[in-house]
């Protein structure tokens, strides 16, 4: 029935071969990677007059200039990706780059500061999106916490089905939202050329205004940069994408920069002229609708699609989580789980991880999650000026051709990415301060399990440790997934049973591992019997168990027992088995409910 209900919702399996297939094209691309950073259009101007508004109304002309210095930092974040994206074509984004040119630890501070971002990005988005349901129908508001958890359900499981299918379903709300916000802008931008919009609801440009200082104006910028979250997704997300991938990660990357720089300027514009004021119960975006076009159509147009975006902004969280868990898996600091590739392909670990924990985040405060905005900007302006800082590192120690400008790019967005993480802190410190607590956690658990996967490899290697006991002493299947100490232990063990036939079995993804696997089995042991069992759906059980009824079936005629014996190895620490034999136990676990085999275990005890 489980087995039923999971195809049901995710779909059939998916060869390794069709990989190709689930890659996207730009504007799919462009539509689930870019959604976290348009849909900030819808309250980025906003944070702006908040701030402003702290000194009157006279002021908010100030919000012209700011917007003019968030679109120099977008320039200059856009041209820094870029270069980020040729110059690590592999993805990794801000974590691969820091720690190349800084040092490890800045770049799992990167790293670990992005993950968190991401989990935010889920939690924040599905919120933001379920208060514009429950606003526009307040009969909802008391199941705004359900409405969050169904959304970041739905949205998971999209995504198990893999990228392809969740981009082709998510891309139609995102442009749709483009296209109403363009249609907006354009005929709020006709109305104040006409004439049709009284001068007198805005201060002219230039008017004095008392109490305006340096201190608020860059509170107002960094307030107004929380627009710019999530333009680092794609960078991290560049495996993703058809071939050329760097190609077309770049051309996506400008796309969306146009774009978010084209709707935050017609925005900013438009609450300009038109004299908003920000409220707590209406947004800026909904203000300048109704202005505009009166509750109509129009306006409930723009209102429903405004909230879809902020619903599906969440989707860049589930593009981008995954792969920079498996940059850092590849590293040995997150466990190797987040390598393997599920049913449909898609890397469903992190999936499924990144869910969890943004439906916690959603359940500890009760889908109230606007005070996080703040660290969600944080969150992606540390990983910002890391990355800008070690590509001006690379390009000074390097010096490729034209390295000149494209080391004042990486300057002045480190520069003012420094200033805006700076600003936040200073200004927003009661809601911040607990990125200066969790990253240096979140680094710590890295470096412990990379230590740990450093101690078992040590001891497991077979040419750095010591020789195993041999074990003095009917066809035995020993499952193997590589040449360790745990096998040869269990090899001994199999040999001293007196065993009529004792067959290695070992099923690979790929055929390249296939072949090599093969070549080293027989330089290693050539007197035990190999078989390979090559899995393109990458599914263990379904091609061992089909394998040992063939062999219990043959045996069962000669009046052979079959016994199956896994190895497993045994961690001095029990929490350790979290990271370690998850197959073996599965494995184990299903195969204990068949009477026709034996089934053993032979534990390797670590010693450290």
């Amino acid at each position: 029935m489980i087995s039923s209900l999971k195809r049901l919702l995710i779909g059939r399996p998916l060869k390794s071969t069709e990989l190709g297939e689930q890659k996207l094209n730009k504007t799919k691309a462009l539509a689930i990677l870019s959604s976290d950073a348009l849909s900030s259009v819808a309250y980025g101007p906003e944070q702006i007059l908040i701030v402003l508004v702290t000194v009157g109304a006279a002021a908010f002309w100030y919000s012209i200039p700011i917007a003019i210095g968030v679109l120099v930092l977008l320039v200059a974040l856009i041209l820094s990706y870029r270069q980020i994206i040729y110059a690590y074509p592999h993805g990794g984004g801000a974590y691969v780059v820091s720690k190349e040119n800084l040092g490890v630890y800045p770049g799992l501070i990167a790293g670990g500061s992005l993950l968190v971002d991401y989990i935010l990005t889920v939690a924040v988005s599905v919120s933001a999106g379920s208060d514009a349901i429950t606003s526009a129908f307040p009969a909802l508001h008391d199941y705004n916490v359900i409405i969050a958890i169904f959304f970041v359900l739905f949205i998971t499981t999209l995504n198990l089905r893999g990228v392809t299918e969740s981009a082709s379903v998510l891309a139609y709300p995102v442009y749709l939202f483009v296209l109403a916000l363009f249609i907006l802008i354009g005929v709020g931008l006709y109305n104040i050329v006409t004439g049709n919009v009284p001068p007198e609801l805005h201060t002219p440009i230039g008017t004095p205004v008392a109490g305006i200082g340096l201190f608020l104006l860059l509170r107002a910028f960094a307030s107004g940069s929380s627009a710019l979250t999530g333009v680092e997704a794609i960078s991290n997300a560049i495996p993703n994408f058809k071939a050329p991938a760097p190609n077309n990660a770049a051309k996506t990357l400008v796309a969306m920069g146009t774009l978010l720089a084209l709707l935050f300027t017609g925005i900013v514009l438009l609450a300009y002229y038109y004299g908003i004021t920000p409220r707590e119960e209406v947004t800026v975006v909904s203000d300048i609708s109704e202005q505009v076009f009166g509750r109509n159509f129009m306006y409930y147009f723009i209102q429903g699609t405004t909230a879809l975006i902020l619903i599906l902004a969440a989707n860049t969280g589930y593009s981008a989580f995954p792969l920079l868990a498996v940059n850092l898996a590849k590293d040995k600091y997150v466990p190797r789980m987040f390598t393997v590739r599920g049913d449909r392909l898609g890397y469903s670990n992190g999936i499924i991880i990144l869910g969890f924990f943004s439906i916690l985040l959603i359940l500890a405060f009760e889908g109230q999650t606007e005070h996080l905005i703040p660290l969600y900007a944080v969150g992606v302006f540390i990983p910002f000026t890391l990355s800008q800082t070690g590509m001006m590192l690379k390009w000074y120690r390097e010096k490729p051709k034209g390295w000149l400008s494209k080391f004042l790019i990486n300057s002045t967005g480190a520069v003012i990415s420094f200033i805006v993480t700076i600003m936040f802190f200073l200004t927003k410190f009661t809601q911040v301060w607990s990125v200066l607590i969790f990253v240096p956690i979140i680094v710590m658990l890295f470096l412990r399990v990379r230590k740990h996967y450093e101690a078992v490899a040590d001891q497991l290697g077979i040419t750095t440790c010591e020789p195993s006991v041999p074990i003095e002493g009917n066809v035995i299947i020993l499952p193997v997934a590589g040449i360790t100490h745990v096998v040869e232990q269990s090899i001994n063990y199999a040999q001293s049973l007196s065993a009529q036939q004792i067959i290695a079995v070992y099923v690979p993804f790929e055929r390249e591992d296939e072949a090599l696997f093969e070549e080293k089995w027989r330089k290693w042991r050539p007197d035990v019997r190999l078989v390979t069992l090559h899995s393109p759906y990458r599914s263990i059980l379904q091609p061992l168990t089909k394998f040992i009824d063939t062999v219990q079936r043959k045996a069962s005629h000669s009046n052979y027992q079959v016994t199956v014996i896994i190895p497993q190895f045994i961690p001095k620490k029990g929490w350790h088995n979290i990271l370690h034999n998850q197959t073996s136990l599965f494995i184990r676990a299903h195969l204990l409910r068949r009477r026709d085999v034996i089934i053993t275990t032979v534990p390797y005890h670590l010693k450290k």
